[in-house]
């Protein structure tokens, strides 16, 4: 009787974990699902002064506004020796989330309509929406230098 027991509640265990451990492994994909942060083959050039840059843009509404301002030539802000910032002319569709860290060669908006370039890795508590990511971002903090810049983002 004892080793009925015992059995019984070996399965009733094994039947609990599991069906945690897919609750926690569904839980991040869903999260991740408000970023689509797969990208979606469209390909945008980033030009700053003689670098060219290539950027894959993600599947998203922000990334698909964004596309529809293009091409657009904008004066980047110096911020913190980690970022360039724009404030555009309009907002786009945003649904922030907090990446926990930013990668260098990330493009992403901020609040509704400040879209960011960042250039150096680093943790971040902000919430972004993702737009786009440099796919070699191997000169990417020499080409922005440490002052405002001229950028120029269009469609390949």
């Amino acid at each position: 009787m004892k080793q009925l027991l015992l059995l019984v509640l070996c399965a009733i265990s094994i039947v609990t974990s599991c069906t945690s451990c897919g609750k926690d492994s569904d839980a991040p994909a869903t999260a991740n699902n408000n970023d689509n942060v797969n990208p979606n083959g469209s390909k945008m050039n980033i030009k700053i002064g003689s670098y060219n840059f290539t950027a894959t843009l993600y599947d998203n509404s922000t990334a698909n506004a964004f596309k529809s301002m293009l091409p657009i030539t904008v004066s980047m802000a110096e911020l913190n020796g980690n970022e360039k910032y724009y404030d555009l002319s309009r907002s786009l569709p945003a649904n922030a989330s907090n990446p926990r860290s930013i990668q260098t060669g990330d493009l992403m908006l901020y609040g509704s309509n400040t879209l960011v370039l960042f250039y150096k890795t680093f943790s971040t508590s902000f919430s972004y929406t993702r737009i786009g990511r440099i796919d070699n971002e191997a000169g990417l903090a020499n080409a922005l230098g440490s002052g405002n810049v001229s950028v120029t983002f269009e469609l390949e």
